[in-house]
């Protein structure tokens, strides 16, 4: 997410190149984490839920790619105002939660985010660079999981190796960029659907899917319908990607 730099030095310890909003990169990037039973597919409707449901039966997350306008921002800081910290860890955890310091790593958090939470937990693999840094980071509180994540050589490794590549020229690790990765997941202990954003004071809790179909019930789908549909007329557009099952594994 932009921001302004004396904001910038306070919360980021830390500069990446910002990931290009491309499933094909994204799917590079958990096949190096060691998770190769899932894939990235953009979502290129939301009006036909019949018809996703045929196309993305098994769905594990959404990731929302939306620009970064003043209005957003704006909205964000009045919604935030009055939430606590999150100060939650281990097994009581409703989701699990990344803070993010990293400058520009908001992509790389949403797709922690998607993996590490509901129905994508049981496809994480074993003993693999995901499986070990979640082991790791459950048990700690935001803080420090923000710095294990930060200190963790092997997920920079892969995050390197990706990062720079797509179909347009990669932005420098500094720069300002005018998008931003949010990731929808419903809770594996709850069923209650959270919006995670490493950049919020903590997940949102947008209340229970109590539906078969998940988060490809008709509630999920009017959340993403209703921000996509607020910001799909700035300059920069939205995209929308699911973290679906491979069907060929």
């Amino acid at each position: 997410m932009a921001s302004n730099s004396a904001a910038r030095e306070s919360r980021y310890r830390k500069y990446v190149i910002p990931l290009e909003s491309n499933p094909s990169v994204f799917d590079e990037l958990i096949h190096r984490l060691g998770v190769t039973s899932l894939r990235f597919e953009d979502v290129y409707t939301l009006d036909d839920p019949q018809l996703l449901r045929q196309l993305i039966p098994r769905t594990h997350a959404f990731i929302l790619v939306i620009p970064t306008t003043q209005a957003y921002e704006k909205e964000v800081k009045e919604h935030d105002k009055d939430l606590d910290e999150y100060r939650g860890y281990g097994d009581c955890e409703d989701v699990v939660y990344f803070k993010q310091t990293i400058y520009n790593a908001c992509g790389l958090y949403a797709i922690l985010h998607g993996l590490c939470n509901g129905s994508a937990r049981e496809c994480l693999g074993q003993e693999n660079t995901l499986t070990k840094l979640l082991a790791r980071s459950i048990p700690l509180p935001p803080e420090e999981r923000a710095l294990a994540l930060e200190s963790d050589g092997a997920l920079e490794e892969a995050y390197t190796a990706v990062a720079s590549k797509g179909e347009t020229q990669a932005p420098e690790p500094e720069d300002e960029v005018d998008y931003h990765y949010i990731c929808f997941v419903q809770s594996h202990k709850t069923g209650h659907l959270f919006q995670l954003d490493g950049d919020r004071k903590r997940p949102i809790d947008l209340g229970l899917l109590n539906d078969e179909n998940g988060l490809l019930s008709d509630a999920c789908l009017a959340v993403l319908r209703e921000m996509v549909s607020r910001d799909e007329g700035a300059q920069l557009g939205v995209n929308l990607m699911a973290l679906v099952s491979d069907p060929f594994i």
